[in-house]
C-alpha cells in the first residue's frame, strides 16, 4: 500500500498529546498492533460497522490506518471500541480518528487489490451475458469473506470499474493453463495453452477452506496466506455475516445453521454483571437473538446477575460477543464471553427453577432459521437508531412515538421510508434506551396478526 497521504511522522506530530483534537474522520488510526497481525485482521475490526474502503499497515511501528466508507461507520466503530477494547492476538489495541480524511493510494501502479485480503490461489476470467466476469479462489474462506465485505462496490480506478462481488456456487477452480485468462498461482508448470479453462465443483472443499500454507507466497508484504483467529480474539475475531451460507459448511445439528472454519466450537455464552432486578430469560433471548438464533437461556438460581445463553452455533456465539460485550443493559455494563459449558441443561422434573431456564429452540421469533434470510445482511452494532418493519397501514407516526414513549424511551427523531411505509427509522435518546426498547417492543402485537419487527440500524436520522 502507498503511504502517500498519511506520512507517519506527520501523524505523530499532529497527534502527540492532541489525539482528541482530530474531528471525526473516515480514517481511523490504530495503535499498539502486534507485529504478526495481518492486514486482513485489522480490516476485520471495521467490517462489523460498514464497508472498509482502504487499509494501510505501518510495519515495525505497530500502527495501521483503516478507512471506512462513511463517517457514520467510523464513528460507530470508534464509539464501540471505546467501551469494548478490541484484542488482536490477545493484545489490546487502541484507536482514534486520524487527522487525514482519506487514504490516497490511487497513485500506486498495479496494485494487487484482492491479495490484500489473503493468498489468491486461482483466477479464471470469462465473458457471460455480455459481461466480463471473474472467478477467484482464496486459500481460506474467511479471506474471501473479508474481500467481499470490503471490495463489493469498490472502484478499481477512481470513479469507474465498480466491482460487484458475490459468492460463487462453485467451490473449487481447476485451471489447465497459465495465461492472460486463467492462472493457478500454486503451479508454475502449467502450459500457456489456448486460453481454455474449466471450472469444477468439489463438495468436500467448499471455496478452498483447507488451511494450506504456501511457502512461495509473493503477495504484498505483511499479508498472510491464510487467516485464522485465536480463541478469545475479541471483536476482531468475527465479522458480520453477510452471506455466510454460501461460504461455509453446514455442521450444526440445527438445520440451516452455518459455522466458519477456525472459530472455536463452543456456542454457549457466559453473560455477567447483569441487573438481577430487571433481567429475564426472554429479554436475553430477544437481545442476543439480534445476532443469532438463541436456543436456551439460563439465569443462575443463586446468582441472578449471571446467565448462560446458548446460540445455534459457534459463529453466532462469537458474533454476539463481538457486539454485546461491554454493552450497557439496565444500568450495568454487560460482560459476555464463551462459557466452559457446551450446552445448557434443562431443569429436571421437580427441580426448583422459578422459570429462570427457558428453551427457545423452536421459537418462531428466530431471525436466522432460513440460511438465505436478508437478516444476515442487516446485522449492525447496537445504536440509538432502530429499524422498524412490518408496520400496519393503520399505524401512524404518533402511534409509534407514543408506543416507544410508553416504554420509557425519549424519541429524538422519526421517519417512514419513502418507498415502503411498512418500514421506518426511530432515533431514541441513547444506545441503552434503544436496547431496552428493542427488548420490549420486538414482536409487539398490533392486532390482526401484525407484529412489529425491531432491529438496530446502521443509519441515523
Amino acid at each position: 500500500m502507498s503511504n502517500s497521504t498519511p506520512a507517519t511522522g506527520n501523524e505523530k506530530t499532529k497527534s502527540r498529546g492532541k489525539r482528541s483534537l482530530c474531528s471525526p474522520s473516515r480514517v481511523i488510526h490504530i495503535r499498539q498492533i502486534p507485529d504478526d497481525v495481518t492486514g486482513a485482521e485489522v480490516i476485520s475490526l471495521g467490517v462489523p460497522f460498514g464497508k472498509v474502503t482502504n487499509v494501510l499497515m505501518l510495519r515495525g511501528k505497530g500502527q495501521a490506518f483503516l478507512e471506512m466508507a462513511s463517517i457514520d461507520a467510523a464513528v460507530s466503530m470508534v464509539n464501540y471500541y471505546a467501551v469494548a477494547t478490541p484484542l488482536l492476538h490477545n493484545q489490546p489495541v487502541y484507536m482514534q480518528y486520524s487527522c487525514y480524511k482519506e487514504l490516497r493510494t490511487d497513485n500506486q501502479p498495479n496494485q494487487a487489490i484482492f491479495s490484500k485480503f489473503g493468498f489468491v490461489l486461482k483466477i479464471v476470467m470469462f465473458h457471460k451475458n455480455n459481461q466480463f466476469q471473474v472467478l477467484l479462489q482464496y486459500a481460506d474462506a474467511m479471506n474471501a469473506y473479508y474481500a467481499k465485505m470490503a471490495l463489493d462496490g469498490h472502484c478499481i480506478y477512481t470513479g469507474c470499474c465498480t466491482l460487484r462481488i458475490d459468492f460463487s456456487k462453485f467451490t473449487k477452480l481447476t485451471v489447465k493453463y497459465n495465461n492472460d485468462k486463467s492462472r493457478d498461482f500454486t503451479r508454475t508448470d502449467l502450459p500457456f495453452g489456448d486460453g481454455h479453462r474449466t471450472v469444477e465443483t468439489s463438495l468436500s472443499a467448499p471455496f478452498a477452506t483447507q488451511n494450506t500454507v504456501f511457502p512461495s507466497y509473493t503477495g504484498p508484504p505483511g499479508f498472510a496466506p491464510a487467516l485464522g483467529f485465536p480463541q478469545g480474539a475479541g471483536p476482531s475475531a468475527l465479522p458480520v455475516p453477510g452471506a455466510l451460507g454460501p461460504l461455509t459448511v453446514t455442521t450444526s445439528a440445527a438445520p440451516g445453521h452455518m459455522t466458519v472454519p477456525g472459530i472455536p466450537g463452543n456456542s454457549v455464552l457466559l453473560v455477567s454483571n447483569l441487573n438481577p432486578e430487571a433481567i429475564t430469560p426472554y429479554g436475553l433471548f430477544i437481545l442476543f437473538g439480534v445476532y443469532g438464533d438463541v436456543h436456551r437461556v439460563k439465569i443462575m438460581f443463586k446468582k441472578r446477575g449471571i446467565a448462560l445463553v446458548q446460540m445455534a452455533d459457534a459463529t453466532q456465539a462469537q458474533l454476539a460477543i463481538n457486539y454485546l460485550n461491554g454493552q450497557k443493559l439496565y444500568g450495568r455494563v454487560m460482560h459476555t464471553t464463551l462459557s466452559k459449558y457446551q450446552t445448557i441443561q434443562l431443569p429436571r422434573e421437580g427441580q426448583e427453577d422459578k422459570g429462570l431456564t427457558k428453551d427457545y429452540s423452536n421459537s418462531p421469533l428466530h431471525r436466522f432459521k432460513h440460511p438465505c434470510s436478508k437478516n444476515f445482511q442487516n446485522i449492525f452494532p447496537p445504536s440509538a437508531t432502530l429499524h422498524l418493519s412490518n408496520i400496519p397501514p393503520s399505524v401512524t407516526v404518533d402511534d409509534l412515538k407514543n408506543l416507544f414513549t410508553s416504554k420509557g424511551s425519549t424519541v429524538k427523531g422519526f421517519k417512514f421510508f419513502q418507498k415502503d411505509c411498512k418500514m421506518a427509522l426511530i432515533q431514541l435518546g441513547s444506545v441503552e434506551e434503544a436496547v431496552h426498547a428493542l427488548i420490549e417492543l420486538h414482536n409487539h402485537d398490533f392486532g390482526e396478526n401484525q407484529h412489529l419487527r425491531v432491529s438496530f440500524s446502521k443509519s441515523s436520522i
